[in-house]
């Protein structure tokens, strides 16, 4: 059995004996967890509970009553432990007796002192009363221990009042250390006093002699004068004078006695009414102790010293209790009122709210004090998070505009700085220079771990998004945790349950259902629409969107931005979901995740095609050996990046839908992919086709001397357009054959739908462009070999049909192979897998021009077949 159920154990009580009233302390073990667990008292059989005051589970202060025992146990009652035992006694002694004409600093009951004098018996004149010490000699109380005394004379007592008087056990407790010389004085003294109870006796009779003496005369009197006259006037005569006496004598006995008997009255009503004021007293000074308990904040004491004066006054008759009452009610209704001020209050924590509550509830308050905080606790969310916007968005106005003054001061700074070359063609522009960091940012990856600036980095929004959900994880636990306890009744107390307030807050619970699930669903919407006025504003009304929006949107989110807001908004899901709030609640939070998943997507893959189309300024056309320039790479690599920034998106959480299971998003996600691979290709185009003098080629070093043919191209430091052509034939090439292929499993690696479209469109985009850049390269090279055979052939007006003896080959066909030779180191410089399909080209051209101008000529000479 645990410590908390062990019945209540008295082991010391202080001081151990004494009068009625008396106040003690009893000590013990288990005396109670509190005020309202300690439910009975009693000492020597008196319930002493209404004086009980509860100190701690081992001390209790009380007051002993009019006990029905002279000795007897302490038991104190608990609720959490019942009943329990006692290894202490206590012994009632008798209050030290007073005359009535005693003076004394206290007031003591005259009731058996009444008794004691109206029992004739006892033989006690009517105003005598025993003395206090009989014997008249200091009394010196002995260290007998009481038990062995009271076992040495049973039945017997110390007392001299009582019929069972024992002078052995009054000498041995009293005097037993008294010498024998004092005790003879103590016979002495009582011889002495027993003489004045004579004497006094005697005196008494002779001081009223003369009374008696005159009355017997005059009674005397009254009869001789009846007798001698025994007419009616002398009988009436002596009747009145008789009359007169006796009026005479209580006239006089009256003037004795009225002093005594009025202070006798004054002093009854006076100790009546002491006596009314102490026996009740919790309630003459209820009231103030309510305020003095109310300043200090104990309130469970207000609520306990309640109760017990509505269960004794609640129903009295008593004017003055009435009256006291009322003024207890009085203050009890502006503690309801302060402690409904306080539950309402704002912002509170679940231990206050649920302490308020019980206050309210064990004072039986008016309505529903719970349904009340929980209304105010949802109307403080809702203002919490509208004004979390209001602030970020003037915060957002308010760095613009210092922002925007910052650009300008840096311009003119920039515009009058003594290092710019005001003769250069090409200077730095700030402007663009912010536009290449913007995209060296979208290209770099979203670092976790954020550094002390990271606030002043990151955009409004996303701030305000991360503050928005913090402020609603934060609070909505503790109200959803509020409604529960509401709901399974954990709010109240005991002294509520047995009232039968807890059944009907049930009751009430379950009628609001709908109610509370409304205001989850209120602030869900709240908390989905504000994120979406500052994440999503078109998907929101125009309505929602002035109450909900108000965000200056110069420019849309980055990839890696709107990554951290959805893992923001995740945690945030995960948080309320493990509350155990209901599914269809945190539906929309899970739609909202969704679109901001696939806007993420599709704005990553817009700013991955803008990365994709600033590559061409990124080309420095150094070829590898295979005759490749780092843009594939470099291409590949940020469609593969781009991917990998995306993967936290794509990938599922629980209770999370694919984010292409819309068709539009699968198109459109299809087409965005498309224009990527679209862009790169015109890059490439632009790149082959561009003039010469649009070239930057500052950069290379190319040298003709080195023996690595394929480490230089050109012995000036300039490609020529038939280069470029080539080195961009070669980079299509391998992207044909192995760029677009990994591309694409990089697409199915991460879920994207359409990836063959994607590839085929992108195939034929490309194969178009490698013929076109082909037919040029081609049209440069072999057009004018070409061209130069029929020029050469008919050279110095050579004629078929007459010429002369063949000497060697003519200096035409010289030329063309020598340029056909050039072409060759030309492709094969660049790329050595080119060659075959270029020169087969050009041999073929030349072919069929010398073909078709042979078959041109009409007849041939012998030395013209020979030739």
């Amino acid at each position: 059995m645990s410590r908390a159920r062990q019945p209540p154990l008295v082991t010391g009580i202080s001081p151990n004996e004494g009068i009625s009233w008396t106040k003690v302390t009893i000590r013990g073990e288990n005396l109670g967890t509190g005020p309202t667990d300690l439910i009975g008292l009693t000492i020597c059989g008196h319930n002493c509970l209404l004086t009980a005051e509860w100190m701690s589970a081992s001390k209790i202060v009380c007051r002993v009553g009019q006990a029905k025992n002279d000795k007897g146990d302490i038991i104190v009652t608990t609720k959490s432990g019942g009943k329990g035992t006692s290894t202490v006694s206590f012994k009632l002694l008798k209050p030290e007796k007073i005359g009535i004409l005693d003076q004394s600093a206290v007031w003591v009951d005259e009731m058996n002192y009444y008794d004691m004098r109206t029992d004739r018996n006892k033989g006690i004149p009517p105003l005598s009363l025993r003395p206090a010490n009989p014997l008249g000699i200091e009394i010196d109380k002995g260290r007998f221990p009481q038990k062995d005394l009271e076992s040495l004379f049973p039945g017997m007592s110390a007392d001299f009042t009582s019929e069972n008087f024992s002078a052995a056990w009054y000498l041995i407790e009293n005097h037993s250390t008294t010498s024998f010389d004092q005790l003879k004085m103590a016979v002495v003294n009582l011889k002495k006093q027993a003489n004045k109870k004579n004497e006094g006796s005697l005196a008494y009779v002779k001081g009223g002699l003369s009374t008696f003496f005159e009355a017997q005369d005059a009674l005397s009197a009254i009869h001789q004068k009846l007798e001698a006259d025994g007419t009616e006037k002398v009988e009436g005569s002596m009747t009145q004078k008789l009359e007169n006496v006796l009026n005479r004598a209580s006239n006089t006995a009256d003037t004795l006695f009225q002093e005594v008997l009025g202070r006798k009255d004054k002093a009854d009503s006076t100790r009546n009414a002491l006596n009314v004021l102490q026996r009740f007293k919790f309630l003459f000074n209820l009231p103030l102790n309510i305020e003095r308990n109310i300043q200090k904040g104990d309130y469970d004491v207000v609520i306990n010293d309640y109760e017990k004066a509505k269960s004794l006054f609640g129903k009295t008759e008593v004017q003055v209790f009435r009256k006291y009452y009322a003024e207890v009610e009085t203050r009890i209704e502006a503690l309801r009122e302060l402690l409904l001020d306080k539950l309402l209050e704002t912002p509170s924590t679940l231990h206050d709210q649920k302490r308020y509550i019980r206050y309210l509830s064990d004072l039986h308050a008016p309505g529903d004090p719970a349904w009340q905080c929980i209304g105010a606790q949802h109307q403080w969310i809702l203002q919490l998070m509208h004004n979390c916007k209001e602030s970020y968005v003037k915060e957002q106005k308010g760095k613009d505009t210092f922002l925007f003054y910052l650009f300008i001061y840096i311009c003119n700074a920039l515009l009058h700085s003594p290092m710019l070359d005001l003769d250069s063609d090409v200077r730095p522009s700030p402007i663009g220079h912010l536009g290449q960091t913007a995209s060296l940012k979208r290209g770099s990856s979203f670092q976790s771990g954020r550094d002390d600036a990271w606030r002043y980095k990151a955009p409004q929004q996303v701030v305000f998004v991360e503050k928005l959900t913090k402020l609603v994880v934060s609070q909505l636990p503790n109200f959803w945790k509020l409604w529960v306890s509401y709901v399974n009744g954990s709010l109240f107390s005991e002294t509520a349950e047995k009232s039968g307030q807890m059944e009907r807050s049930k009751k009430n619970a379950r009628q609001r259902q709908n109610d509370f699930k409304k205001m989850i669903q209120e602030v869900m919407h709240s908390l989905v629409k504000l994120i979406r006025g500052a994440l999503l504003p078109f998907s929101l009304r125009e309505g929602e969107l002035r109450q909900y929006g108000g965000w200056e949107m110069k420019s849309e989110l980055s990839g890696q931005w709107l990554t951290h807001v959805i893992q923001t908004v995740r945690l945030s899901s995960e948080s309320l979901t493990a509350l155990e709030i209901p599914n269809d609640m945190l539906q929309i939070i899970q739609d909202l995740i969704l679109d901001l998943r696939v806007r993420c997507i599709i704005v990553t893959l817009q700013h991955t095609a803008e990365d994709i189309k600033r590559l061409a300024e990124k080309e420095d056309w150094v070829v590898d050996n295979e005759g490749l320039t780092s843009l594939p790479s470099q291409f590949e690599q940020c469609i593969i990046h781009s991917l990998q920034s995306l993967k936290t998106v794509l990938d599922c959480k629980p209770g999370e839908a694919s984010v292409f299971q819309q068709q539009k998003t699968q198109e459109d996600v299809c087409q965005l992919s498309i224009g990527i691979m679209q862009g790169f290709i015109d890059c490439l185009e632009q790149l082959s086709t561009k003039p010469d003098g649009d070239i930057d080629t500052s950069h290379l070093s190319v040298d003709v001397s080195s023996p690595d043919l394929f480490g230089s191209i050109h012995e000036e430091s300039s490609l020529s357009s038939e280069q470029r052509l080539l080195i961009a034939l070669s980079n299509c090439r391998y992207l044909e054959r192995h760029t677009f292929l990994n591309i694409a499993e990089h697409f199915e690696k991460h879920g994207f739908q359409g990836v063959d479209k994607i590839t085929q469109v992108s195939m034929e985009s490309l194969k178009e462009l490698d013929q076109r850049l082909f037919e040029m390269y081609i049209e440069f090279k072999a057009d004018p070999i070409v061209g130069s055979l029929e020029p050469g052939i008919y050279a110095g007006y050579f004629d078929w049909k007459d010429c002369l003896v063949p000497t060697g080959v003519r200096n035409y066909l010289k030329e063309a192979l020598v340029n056909i030779i050039a072409v060759h180191a030309e492709v094969f410089t660049i790329s050595k897998d080119l060659v075959p399909r270029v020169m087969s080209r050009v041999v073929e051209a030349v072919s069929e021009e010398l073909s078709r101008l042979m078959q041109c000529v009409s007849s041939f000479s012998k030395n013209g077949a020979l030739q």
